[in-house]
């Protein structure tokens, strides 16, 4: 991959991230995370950079890159097909160490979360299956290879990108949370997690959230859940019967089977969860920018339909 370390330098210097028109460099953002935003910078079309200004040091920055690479060779060792990616740092004075990832950007139209818009419901539920069938190769990866590694995913919609004839290779995209661990023992910082989080607010969520954010994603049965409530954010709810039904018959049987209720139960607890997170953030900004005259590092998005 041929990534412009002088371009992510010139970037971030002139970077505004309350108002993108007022940078140096010209920017247009391809998404959002809670710990980051995804960028295509100047003329480099056919990469996305995922802006992540997490770190008090470079050796900081620097172990959380080799963490992601070594995520990135485990579930490509586990059978999942993932872009090219790259990483960088910039480190500036006065400010946050931001570690950027650098992603081959895939046709956006194939991602899941846009095919299933376009996809008939037969065709949606063939899509739904192989993810399904990419997701059981990570879980067959943790039963191998465990307990000496094993590997959390986040499988939701957004995360897969596959051609819109469906008979082609299956991308995985989010891998720039390196949630896995070794003998047990969970390699990523949590404490990460909680940079974008309001300071007054940080406690709480150590306390109340943190532990099972970070242990929901070593678990099938809660990434088939959250895969399926995707489906409400996407506003398919008509295509979630359908999703519960092809998980049961894949992985969870009659003994245990997954219930749209269920479904139905996570996603509203989840969606009031981030919609507070996202409001508290936008109050945190507001004191930090405007009653501080701070700089606010982290860009938000605007109103999200849930």
């Amino acid at each position: 991959m041929n990534v412009n370390y002088d371009l992510l330098n010139k970037f971030e210097a002139g970077l505004d991230p309350q108002n993108l028109k007022n940078s140096s460099i010209p920017a247009v953002i391809l998404g959002f995370g809670e710990i980051s935003t995804v960028f295509q910078i100047g003329e480099c079309a056919d990469i996305a950079y995922k802006r992540m200004p997490l770190f008090n040091d470079v050796a900081s920055a620097e172990r959380y890159s080799g963490q992601f690479l070594e995520y990135c060779n485990l579930l490509s060792e586990s059978g999942l097909k993932l872009p090219e990616s790259e990483t960088g740092i910039v480190a500036l004075p006065g400010r946050p160490v931001v570690l950027y990832i650098a992603q081959k950007i895939l046709p956006p139209d194939c991602f899941a979360h846009k095919l299933i818009h376009i996809l008939n419901p037969g065709e949606t539920g063939k899509m739904i299956g192989k993810i399904l069938s990419k997701i059981e190769l990570v879980w067959g990866f943790n039963s191998d290879r465990g307990p000496l590694f094993e590997l959390a995913l986040d499988g939701q919609l957004s995360n897969w990108v596959l051609p819109e004839n469906l008979s082609g290779e299956i991308y995985f995209v989010d891998t720039s949370t390196p949630l896995y661990r070794k003998k047990g023992i969970e390699q990523l910082d949590p404490e990460l997690l909680l940079q974008s989080a309001p300071g007054f607010l940080r406690w709480v969520l150590r306390l109340f959230f943190l532990k099972d954010v970070m242990n929901r994603y070593y678990e099938k049965r809660q990434v088939c859940i959250d895969l399926a409530a995707n489906l409400f954010k996407e506003q398919k709810p008509e295509m979630v019967g359908q999703t519960v039904e092809i998980m049961n018959g894949m992985f969870f049987g009659k003994d245990n089977p997954l219930t749209v209720g269920e479904v139905e139960k996570y996603y509203s607890t989840d969606r009031k969860i981030w919609a507070l997170f996202l409001a508290f953030r936008r109050i945190d900004r507001f004191l930090t920018t405007k009653i501080m005259k701070r700089r606010y590092e982290f860009i938000l998005p605007g109103n999200i339909e849930r």
